[in-house]
Parts: structure tokens; sequence; C-alpha cells
């Protein structure tokens, strides 16, 4: 049995900031996470994806962002369970709980945060007929390392940020980028509409609508595509390519959390978030994408500010009788588990003659 303070389900940019939040309180905490590594999906789905709106970094990739929640985390010596997904709960006569993964790992802990992210997902695939046929074979709905794609003919279908995006960004990876998109006008930011537009007229891009791929020809490998164009009678395009990416979005599942009592709204946790983001049962938190409430933002930046409500009204929960004084980090500096302390700078009095 694993026991701890606070067990994080998700180990995402959200889970991990908790850690470091929970461990200015002196809590403890043990992450489960299904995924072999942590990050979430900043690590499995886009590591290489630059993200534009962490505060303090006006650009950040999303692996590295993952990095440096790792360093700064380090001094708190949190536990891993990788691999495995947490599938049951059981609610201790004390009021704290235990939970078990797949794999028969039991954890026991008095407040279990959930930071599943968006949960379990799937993508969305085009429905074409042969399409399994080219999975890793040209086919790829994810990009984890841009340098695949490196001086390669490149076809991207979709319509929202990340389709823009990522054809933005492998203009000045690949030897020739098409976007496909079923309508003329998109769903991304705006800025990325715009620049989606330069890069067209500058002929960096080939941009195609409305329009959507209708086949997939190859031998062994993808080779060609088949393009449509959903205004007219005109012959369809048939383009030759070496890649393929679909990236229609996820379809996200809570999995086995669904099954715990929780109170579900459109496949995410209901959470009271006047307080402390607690479900509607106490001592289980939900934070991040994974939850719900009137007004919700599923962005990193909200994820942080959550994951610290969370653990301070944790503290409360596990010592009752104690009164918190909440320290800024620039006075009270970092104490680690590990012994490993970060003095904040010292006040410098001169005395005036």
């Amino acid at each position: 049995m694993i026991e701890t303070d606070i067990l994080i389900i998700g180990a995402g940019p959200t889970g991990l900031f908790a850690v470091f939040e929970a461990g200015l309180l002196q809590l403890k905490c043990h992450l489960i996470d299904a995924l072999p590594q942590p990050g979430g999906q900043c690590t499995e789905i886009y590591p290489k994806k630059p993200i534009y709106d962490i505060p303090g970094f006006p650009e950040v990739l999303a692996g590295e962002l993952v990095d440096n929640l790792m360093e700064q985390i380090k001094p708190f010596q949190p536990g891993f369970t990788l691999g495995e997904r947490a599938e049951t709960i059981e609610k201790m006569e004390d009021g704290s709980f235990v939970v078990t993964t797949n794999k028969g790992t039991r954890h026991h802990a008095p407040i279990v945060a959930i930071a599943g992210g968006l949960g379990s997902f799937e993508p969305r695939k085009p429905l074409l007929q042969n399409i399994n046929d080219y999975e890793e074979k040209g086919i790829a709905y994810f990009i984890k390392d841009p340098e695949i794609y490196r001086d390669k003919k490149v076809v991207i279908a979709g319509g929202g940020d990340s389709a823009l995006d990522w054809s933005i960004f492998l203009t000045d990876v690949a030897s020739e980028v098409t976007l496909v998109h079923r309508r003329n006008e998109f769903r991304g930011a705006l800025d990325s509409v715009e620049k989606l537009q330069q890069l067209k007229n500058q002929g960096k891009i080939n941009l195609i609508t409305p329009a959507e791929i209708v086949e997939l020809q190859g031998r062994d490998l993808l080779e060609a595509v088949l393009i449509r164009k959903t205004t007219n009678g005109d012959d369809d395009i048939r383009l030759a390519v070496d890649y393929f990416i679909p990236l229609f979005g996820l379809s996200p599942k809570l999995g086995p959390i669904a099954d715990w009592g929780l109170e579900i709204e459109k496949n995410a946790i209901k959470v009271d978030n006047t307080l402390d983001y607690q479900t509607n049962i106490p001592g289980i938190y939900a934070i991040g994408d994974v939850n719900t409430y009137p007004g919700k933002l599923k962005l990193i930046l909200c994820g942080f500010h959550e994951a610290t409500l969370m653990c301070q009204s944790a503290y409360q929960r596990i010592f009752p009788d104690k009164k918190y004084v909440m320290k800024y980090t620039t006075v009270g500096g970092v104490q680690g588990f590990d012994g490993s302390k970060k003095e904040a700078p010292k006040a410098v009095v001169k005395t005036i003659d």
C-alpha cells in the first residue's frame, strides 16, 4: 500500500504543479497516470508544439514546460505510479480513500485530486475505407516530433487550432504543406487564420477549401490522397504525399472514474468553484481540464490556479486544528523534503547619515 497526503490522478501540467503547491504546505504527493511518463498530452501528443499563454514564457514548447515542472517539483520528491490506470476507489471509515489501479497497485490518502485532463482519449478519424491500412505508414493523428516531416510532402486536414498551428509550423520544416478543410471558415484563433492567409499569399502553403479527402492511395506506404472540392463538379485532385495528418480533435472519455459516484456533466466532473474545486464527494477534488463549472476555461493557466486553491483546502481537511498562514515564496523561500532550501533574498537595510 502506497501512503501519501494527496493522491493525484493524472501527471499532466496541472497535476505536476499541484505537487509544487502541496510541497509549499509540506504535503507529500503521489501521482498515478496511465501513460508511461509524466506530462500528459504535452508529452504524449505534442511535445514540440509551442505554447504562448504560460505567464513569464513568451513561447515554450510543451515538452519543455513539462521538463521545467519536473525540475520545479524535484525538491518535494513526489512518487509516481506510471503506466497504470486508476480503476476503483474505496472510502474508508475515517474518510480517507484507497485507489487501486488496473494492475492491482493500491494507494491510500486522505485527499484525492483528479487531474486527468481530458481523460482517456482517442483521435477522431475521418471516415475513409482503408485508413487503418496506412496508420504508421504515412498517416499520423498526432505530431510528436516535427523533424519526421523534414523535407517531406505533408497534407493536413482540419479547421481548428491544432490544424492551423501545425500547418503554419511545418512550413519551415516540410518541403510542401497542404491544408484541406471542408469549409472556407476556420475555428482557430484569428491571428492564426491571418498568418495562414499570409503564407498562402507568399506561396509557402497550399490551401484547399471547401474540400475533403475522399481516398487514400499507395501500395505498402501512403503515396497520394484524392481531394474533392465540395462546391463544384470539377475533377478530383490527386496529390502526391509522404504524410497525411487528419487533426479533427480527440474523443475524450473519463474511463473508470465515471463510475466513482461523482457528479458528471458532459463528460466532465462538476466541482464547486466558489471555494476549492471539490466534487460532490468530500475529500475528492477535480482540477484542470477534467472538471467543469460555470465559466470554465480549459487552459493550463486555469489548471494551475485550481491546483493552488485545491491544495489550500486539502491542508485544512488534513489539519483541521491548524491555522495555516500563507507566506510568499519571495519571503519564506522553498523548503524541500530532501533538506534543500531555496532562501528568499534578505532585505537590505541602509542607514542614512
